[in-house]
């Protein structure tokens, strides 16, 4: 009895943010001739594997690979989550209902120790197409600790976010191969149209001041 109601009171737990801290100007990757900006919400874990070493790096490599795009990277705010454990596996129930009780900016990416949906992806988008059974997870990403490729995982997942689709390309060098390398970098003309056409259309993007 005393473990069911100590269950009960972990599941009433509601998680809040703890700390929020905004990346300085000066750190953020230059874009020349960019037209449209992006501001990302980072979400971690307090007591996770993940560390802001890890994370904040990534981040910034990957907006740099979004800049060939011409998106550039005009905002960081990284935003520390006290929740019950079970908040940090990420799984199409829990994770709904851990934005239930968060007000999340978005495009938001979530950094998880780890996934229990099935097939187990290391990093998981879900744009607005196929958020349709999901809504609370629309425009998020979530990655699960160790994935590889760090920079070029969340490059990928924030195109297919921006996009607003889940194509990938068998293009060699392209970044929306579906096995995501440091090899793969590129994005094409009409990839770069899509992304920021859709991105500004979805409320992801805004123009350039």
């Amino acid at each position: 009895m005393l473990l069911a109601a100590g269950t009960a009171v972990q599941a009433a737990i509601p998680a809040r943010v703890v700390e929020t801290r905004a990346l300085s100007g000066q750190q953020l990757p230059a874009a020349p001739g960019a037209t449209h900006e992006l501001r990302l919400s980072l979400y971690a874990f307090r007591s996770s594997l993940w560390t802001q070493r890890e994370i904040e790096p990534a981040v910034l490599e990957a907006a740099r690979l979004l800049a060939q795009c011409g998106v550039a990277l005009a905002g960081v705010e990284v935003r520390l989550l006290e929740a019950p454990r079970r908040f940090q596996f990420y799984s199409t129930p829990v994770s709904r209902e851990l934005l239930q009780d968060l007000q999340v900016s978005k495009p938001a990416i979530f950094f998880v120790d780890d996934t229990l949906n099935r097939p187990a992806f290391d990093a998981e988008a879900i744009g607005l197409a196929n958020a349709e059974t999901r809504p609370e997870l629309a425009n998020t990403i979530w990655v699960a600790h160790g994935a590889r490729d760090l920079p070029f995982a969340l490059a990928h997942e924030l195109a297919h976010v921006l996009s607003d689709s889940g194509e990938h390309s068998e293009e060699p060098g392209n970044l929306m191969r579906a096995e995501t390398s440091r090899d793969n970098t590129r994005l094409s003309d009409a990839q770069c149209r899509r992304l920021r056409e859709r991105g500004a259309a979805n409320g992801l993007l805004a123009p350039m001041p």
